[in-house]
């Protein structure tokens, strides 16, 4: 069922409007705009019913809020209102309203118009769905991971769990593509791709190809310790496809992995661990490729302990 959240500083006012929408929606209800602010943040809904006058922080703030933050940029919002002049519609049209709904409730029409504007968005989304995957890998892409790592980031930081970013990045790929050519390159690429998925398939787990032969994935609830564990794995794993290299460089394709693990507190920065996380990988390379370095909670790094690259310990 289609989650619908009214913002809505009065409780009669938005029981009413509830009570109209009900049968046909999950309906929530925000009495104060930031607290609007923060649901439309942390939940999935499909459309904002927002009331214009507010204390504190009136509709139209609210609404330049939800406009200017990426997660919630692409959620329809109708504005509910009993300023029923030109001025006020045009001012909250120009700000990314879709639609008025005017006081007091005519049913029908506040039925017809969430319909619309519900069915529209799910159609939207379907397209987006198609959009955001990447063809070759069948993983998420680039543009998807830049929505979903930050909404997760703020999921992360309101129920206080630990929160991984990984980045994983093909050995000596330039090498491997000068090597057997770009059809075999690609193949890599999907044969990487479907080795990671393979390990981080659980709910709580994201995987999207950040570009060329690099990936990322976050990860949500589990300890450093045992993110380093699955990403040793992971990286194992790869080497046991034993898909040949150049034997001047490596005998086998293997990848190099960086990461780290943190609790997220609120108002902090993703990308400050998404930077992290890139360093990580950047000192993986460094090291020698084909191992796992990672960040824990107070920023300690762990090195995978190998005696040369391409074999374990």
């Amino acid at each position: 069922m289609e989650k619908i959240l009214i913002v809505d500083d009065s409780l009669l006012q938005a029981t009413q409007l509830k009570a109209i929408i009900e049968d046909e929606y999950n309906v929530a209800i925000a009495q104060t705009a930031e607290d609007g602010l923060r649901r439309a943040h942390d939940e999935d809904f499909s459309l904002i019913l927002l009331d214009v006058v507010m204390p504190e922080m009136d509709g139209f703030t609210l609404l330049k809020r939800l406009q200017e933050e990426i997660i919630t940029q692409n959620v329809p919002v109708i504005l509910i209102t009993s300023l029923a002049d030109a001025a006020n519609e045009q001012r909250g049209l120009i700000l990314g309203a879709v639609d008025y709904i005017t006081k007091p409730y005519i049913p029908l029409i506040v039925k017809a118009r969430v319909n619309t504007h519900v069915k529209l968005y799910r159609y939207r989304r379907q397209i987006e769905e198609q959009s955001m995957t990447d063809q070759l890998t069948g993983v998420a892409n680039r543009r998807r991971y830049d929505r979903y790592s930050l909404t997760k980031w703020h999921e992360a930081a309101r129920l206080q769990v630990p929160f991984s970013v990984c980045m994983f990045d093909i050995d000596h790929f330039k090498v491997y593509n000068d090597t057997f050519g770009h059809p075999a390159g690609d193949k890599v690429i999907a044969a990487v791709a479907k080795t990671i998925s393979s390990h981080l398939k659980r709910s709580t787990d994201f995987v999207a190809r950040y570009g060329g032969e690099e990936f990322v994935a976050i990860s949500m609830g589990e300890s450093s310790g045992k993110m380093f564990e699955y990403l040793q794995k992971i990286r194992q794993a790869v080497e046991d496809l034993h898909i040949p290299h150049n034997p001047k460089v490596s005998q086998w394709v293997t990848v190099s992995i960086g990461g780290v693990t943190v609790i997220p507190e609120t108002g902090s920065a993703y990308d400050l661990h998404l930077k992290i996380a890139d360093t990580m990988l950047y000192d993986a390379k460094k090291g020698g490729r084909n191992q796992v370095v990672w960040a824990d909670e107070q920023l300690k790094r762990k090195f995978e302990k190998r005696t040369k690259p391409g074999v374990s310990v």
